[in-house]
């Protein structure tokens, strides 16, 4: 399984190094020290994305980190206390899921998911 060109354009053009490895039917895209925004209790992390074979006509669901966040005072952040292993390392599993209708197959890609996954941390730090 490869990843799409246009997910791969995108994550150049936005100056973001990851890696990919297939695990089972996922293919795993690891964000290598993606830049997070102040609030949380590291600025840098590696985030997991796991496409089905079945992407892009369905949405990722969820993503994991690592070093495990917290808020920069310590507060667990809501639905991140499962801790799940990929790769052979244990990752946060953040929680979180687009609304029904939200993903528009042939139309949205990582770069769409992206708006998720900033919206989420965002919050989580304020």
């Amino acid at each position: 399984m490869k990843l799409p060109d246009l997910d791969a354009q995108f994550l150049h053009r936005r100056g973001v190094a990851y890696r990919t490895f297939e695990e089972g039917p996922m293919l795993n895209v690891e964000l290598l020290e993606f830049p997070l925004p102040a609030g949380l209790n590291a600025n840098r992390a590696n985030v997991l994305l796991r496409l089905s074979s079945n992407y892009p006509d369905v949405a990722p669901d969820m993503w994991w980190v690592i070093p495990h966040l917290t808020t920069a005072q310590g507060a667990v952040i809501a639905a991140t206390e499962l801790i799940e292993t990929f790769d052979g390392r244990p990752w946060q599993r953040w929680s979180r899921h687009l609304d029904a209708g939200a993903w528009r197959p042939g139309v949205d890609s990582l770069e769409s998911y992206f708006r998720l996954l900033h919206t989420e941390l965002t919050a989580a730090a304020s």
